[in-house]
């Protein structure tokens, strides 16, 4: 991973975890990029700028009003060099100075002056952040291009819980190293569901699967990472959100898994279809638990769920479509047949079993569309989602340019 000569422009806003941004600039510098700092005034009152400088190596710039730095007209000098531009952390109050086309301070002057891609690394309070003011001022701020990093879920300086910590330092600089690799999904928007889905008996069990989602969600990363606007429909799993994904649905059943899905494919380019979607559930829910009866066996009516690949299939106008076939046994034969079947235009097709595939860390796969196949060996689930990746676009482009 490099980031030689990189030029990174880091916005920092007034908020506790501006000391975070202090080893966001070295791990940065130690990647070998050129990282200046831009802070507003409430910022200095959490962290220093001398303490920015110092680890830049450069000179922090807080004030618009800064008559040196200004004789040459500066912040336009400044907002020309930054290839990338990232506030971290980004608060409410910044944001929605943003949002509205506000211009009243060097930081946010910077932001509408420069044309280089803007990332920002919200953290507030788990109560600000839900307020509907600041997710209607995220909306808006992602409508104008801004890639939104976060936040993450967790203990907070104020004693709360819940989501609104900034991103730790080092997933910020991998967004920023991703954001100058491979961007051959820039541009598309693209569906990913993943994990399992359960299917309640009662109010206490349930059917389900051994899915842990780990392959799902680092195909949201590498997608996100190939430059998409990425929509993740998730099931029951106790995963963290990858960086840059944009939107995240949490849902239990298949039912709610095909509600979701179809209601964000409606807009997408690619969908890649990850999760392990359950194939029945019982016809009947108890809505008390049941008990055990001695001597005898308990018998479940179970009736099919919806098929969300054949439900996007049927539409007259649909995603790219990228199934996963997990096997037990004769896989090439089963993908092969789903593939046609069900009229997708590639299928991801992968033994499962005996270590391999669910709950393991390193996966292998074999992708077959029509006329083609190329196998991808074993790896780790991060490697095995980028190559996959690869291939989706390689293949989204030569269908549909």
């Amino acid at each position: 991973m490099s980031l030689a000569q990189r030029r990174i422009l880091l916005g920092v806003s007034g908020g506790i975890a501006a000391y975070k941004s202090c080893e966001l600039v070295r791990r940065l510098r130690d990647l070998g990029a050129e990282v200046r700092v831009v802070m507003t005034e409430g910022a200095t009152r959490f962290v220093s700028p001398t303490t920015f400088q110092a680890l830049s190596g450069q000179p922090v710039r807080v004030s618009l009003w800064d008559a040196q730095a200004e004789a040459a007209m500066g912040h336009i000098e400044l907002a020309r060099w930054a290839e990338r531009i990232l506030v971290a952390p980004a608060s409410a109050d910044l944001l929605a100075r943003l949002a509205h086309g506000l211009a009243d301070d060097l930081l946010t002057t910077l932001c509408l002056a420069s044309a280089a891609p803007l990332y920002l690394a919200p953290a507030m309070n788990q109560q600000m952040w839900a307020h509907p003011a600041v997710q209607a001022n995220l909306d808006t701020l992602r409508q104008h291009g801004a890639l939104i990093l976060g936040p993450a879920s967790g203990e907070q300086a104020c004693g709360d819980i819940g989501n609104g910590r900034m991103l730790e330092p080092h997933d910020l600089r991998d967004a920023l190293i991703a954001s100058f690799g491979d961007r051959s999904l820039a541009g598309l928007k693209v569906v990913v569901s993943a994990g399992p889905t359960f299917e309640d008996i009662d109010p206490v069990r349930f059917i389900g699967n051994r899915s842990s989602g780990k392959m799902g969600f680092a195909v949201a990363a590498a997608a996100v990472q190939a430059g998409a606007e990425v929509t993740l429909v998730a099931g029951p799993v106790g995963l963290a959100t990858p960086v840059g994904v944009a939107r995240r649905i949490d849902v239990r059943s298949a039912a709610q898994m095909h509600a979701a899905v179809l209601q964000a494919a409606v807009q997408a380019d690619i969908y890649i279809g990850a999760a392990a979607v359950g194939d029945y559930r019982p016809q009947e829910v108890s809505a008390q638990k049941l008990k055990k009866r001695d001597g005898g066996d308990l018998v479940l009516r179970l009736g099919e769920n919806p098929d969300i690949l054949a439900s996007l299939s049927a539409q007259t106008t649909h995603p790219f479509l990228v199934g996963f076939a997990a096997e037990t046994h004769d896989v090439a034969a089963y993908a092969q047949d789903k593939l046609q079947r069900k009229g997708l235009d590639m299928i991801a097709a992968n033994q499962v079993g005996d270590g391999l595939g669910f709950e393991a860390a390193d996966n292998a796969l074999t992708l077959y569309w029509a006329g083609g196949a190329v196998e991808l060996p074993r790896a780790a689930k991060s490697e095995l989602a980028r190559r996959l990746v690869a291939h989706v676009a390689e293949r989204y482009r030569a269908m549909r340019g």
